[in-house]
């Protein structure tokens, strides 16, 4: 018998606390972060899934709020395969997609990124892929650093709470959990004025669930820097500002749920925290977060403020819907169990395209809430990079080469050495070859004329000898021909042979050399 969803949820504390699986410290060199990990096996042997006891949908999840199942419609495969060869031209021809056709690649994203495409699609949207490569070696250089045991201790705590049934972080010391301390303890060295927040272990999750280590790292310093900055800081202002700037945009959007909210005095860092710092990946269906990450990466935080704007208007925005929302309590259990409806994919996916809320607004209204925010709490004590709406932002406001887009593989295998002995004969085997070769040409051509002036040398050219006595009618003394033409042939023949022996020689220092 099958267990329901709340049975699940309620099994999720117990579950994180014994997972089975090892058990190691994380932030012991000797426990197998640094070691060998090899003998570990996969997560999922380790947690007794290698008997087919337990099904693991596409995702990777085999069980939770998240857990799709079988239930979700699947693409055909030759719009698939349609959509995977138009996104790796785009991905080929990043430079120019996003100069002449931005709102192409605004619509595909739309749409959905292919799943094998996806972790790549969202390392240059992001512009993390650029970031990597402008800081090559940096992020090794961080794993191998020891890092500040304080945050180290709070990040491991961490490390089992984030999404225990899915199949990369079910164990306890798995290989999903060393690369997720990795980079969450890599971001603490990187940022030591920030060091570590716990809404960065979801997003970092998320992100390594399609992409390996490294990468992931990177794109997660692109999500806290360019998308959502000052949001990871002590004292979390940017996102206290931005619950200011949510709030009053809906009273644009849904003037009921804005009224109802105001009456009961529930402010926005109540509900909307969780949604913002973890992008809604521990709120929405799993092939929602994956649609809204994909918008998200493209648009900004935009999509955000959208995504949390339309769950307000449909779960509190019409009067029979507060009928049971009569205090601050039920309306706030109202906003943890909202209607499935609302987060589905399809429903979502459309509403947030079809929002009329645009940067522009968001930036106009962020100006008035932080000359609020200077009236009533002062100035803020962080203050963080200005924000970049998107990839097409980014791509502008961080000018790269072209190299940096390059696709290189995660795996490369050297050939084996050459050893400079072997190469140098083979180099003098070619070079004997070519200079024989020449030899042999200018033998030829020596013999062609030997073969020419041979019959003069004999006395048997006539009109030779008739030339000489006609350019000489006048001699005074009588001339002996026949001698004063082998005296010539003979320096003809010296001028040759010193030709020969020359390139002869030449051949020799040549073969001297190799």
């Amino acid at each position: 018998m099958k267990k329901s969803r709340e049975d699940e949820m309620n099994a999720v504390p117990e579950a994180a606390s014994s997972p089975r699986g090892t058990t190691e410290s994380l932030a012991d060199p000797d426990s197998g972060l640094r070691g060998d990990v090899s003998s570990l096996g996969s997560d999922s042997e380790l947690n007794g899934f290698v008997n087919g006891e337990q099904k693991i949908d596409k995702y990777g999840f085999v069980g939770g709020a998240q857990y799709t199942g079988d239930l979700q419609p699947e693409i055909p495969p030759e719009v698939l395969r349609q959509r995977e060869s138009k996104w790796l031209d785009m991905l080929n021809n990043w430079d120019k997609w996003m100069a002449k056709k931005h709102k192409k690649v605004k619509l595909r994203c739309q749409k959905g990124i292919p799943p094998s495409l996806r972790g790549r699609a969202w390392q240059y949207l992001s512009g993390s892929k650029v970031k990597m490569e402008q800081n090559h070696g940096k992020f090794d250089e961080m794993d191998q650093s020891p890092g500040d045991p304080t945050w180290l201790d709070v990040i491991e705590r961490d490390l089992h709470r984030q999404f225990p049934f899915h199949e990369m972080f079910i164990a306890r010391g798995g290989h999903g959990q060393q690369d997720l301390y990795r980079i969450l303890k890599a971001y603490t060295i990187y940022r030591p004025e920030e060091g570590y927040c716990q809404a960065q272990a979801p997003i970092a999750a998320v992100l390594l669930m399609h992409m390996p280590a490294e990468q992931a790292f990177w794109c997660l310093v692109q999500i806290c820097e360019k998308y959502l900055p000052g949001y990871y800081s002590a004292g979390l202002e940017a996102v206290q500002l931005d619950g200011e700037i949510f709030f009053a945009l809906l009273r644009k959007v849904s003037p009921v749920a804005y009224k109802h909210l105001n009456k009961y005095k529930i402010d926005p860092i109540l509900y909307m925290t969780e949604w913002f710092m973890c992008a809604f990946s521990r709120t929405l269906p799993w092939v929602s977060v994956l649609r809204i990450w994909d918008m998200f990466f493209c648009e900004g935080v935009k999509v955000i403020f959208r995504v949390g704007l339309i769950l307000l208007k449909y779960t509190l925005g019409s009067s029979d819907k507060l009928k049971k929302c009569q205090g601050q309590y039920e309306t706030m259990e109202k906003l943890r169990s909202i209607d499935p409806r609302y987060m589905q994919e399809a429903f979502l996916v459309r509403e947030v395209i079809e929002l009329p809320v645009t940067e522009r607004e968001i930036e106009k209204e962020h100006l008035i809430q932080l000359k609020k925010w200077k009236d009533t709490h002062g100035d803020l004590k962080y203050h963080p990079p200005p924000r970049l709406h998107g990839a097409k932002a980014i791509n502008e406001a961080e000018p790269h080469s072209q190299r940096a887009l390059v696709q290189m593989p995660s795996i490369m295998i050297q050939s084996p050495p050459v050893s400079p002995s072997s190469d140098s004969s083979s180099n003098s085997k070619k070079k004997d070859k070519k200079s024989a070769k020449e030899q042999k040409k200018e033998k030829k051509k020596l013999e062609k004329k030997m073969g020419k002036v041979e019959p003069i040398a004999n006395g048997s050219a006539p009109d030779e000898t008739k030339r000489i006595l006609k350019d000489e009618p006048r001699a005074a003394q009588p001339v002996d021909i026949a001698e004063e033409i082998k005296q010539s042939m003979l320096k003809k023949d010296s001028q040759l042979q010193q030709s020969e022996q020359s390139l002869s020689s030449e051949g020799t220092e040549q073969d001297t050399y190799l």
